[in-house]
């Protein structure tokens, strides 16, 4: 079975995406949005980077444990070097992947 997403009531006001597997184990949680309808915006953006984005390995190990083991398209981007992903509901994407889907 896929995962899923849920909307939740952010503690500080607004609201939150919590990503969660198959299982229903806590995979990811967004940052606040202030509206149900930013959220949702924010279901869609982590969809295409689930989908699409790279990996960028910011670990204190990062490049030596990673070495060899991924694939070709990922291991370019380990050190810093290619597109970033962030994977919170937040805006920083780059260049043409910086655009919005309503």
């Amino acid at each position: 079975m896929a995962g899923y997403f849920e909307l939740v009531d952010a503690a500080d006001g607004g609201y939150r995406i919590r990503m969660l597997d198959g299982a229903g184990s806590l995979m990811a949680v967004s940052v606040t949005f202030p509206t149900k309808r930013a959220a949702v915006a924010g279901v869609a953006q982590a969809r295409e980077i689930a989908g699409t984005g790279l990996i960028r390995d910011r670990s204190a190990d990062g490049q030596s444990a990673l070495a060899g083991q991924l694939p070709r398209t990922v291991r370019r981007t380990v050190g810093g070097a290619g597109r970033g992903t962030a994977l919170t509901g937040g805006s920083s994407a780059t260049g043409k992947r910086a655009r919005a889907h309503h």
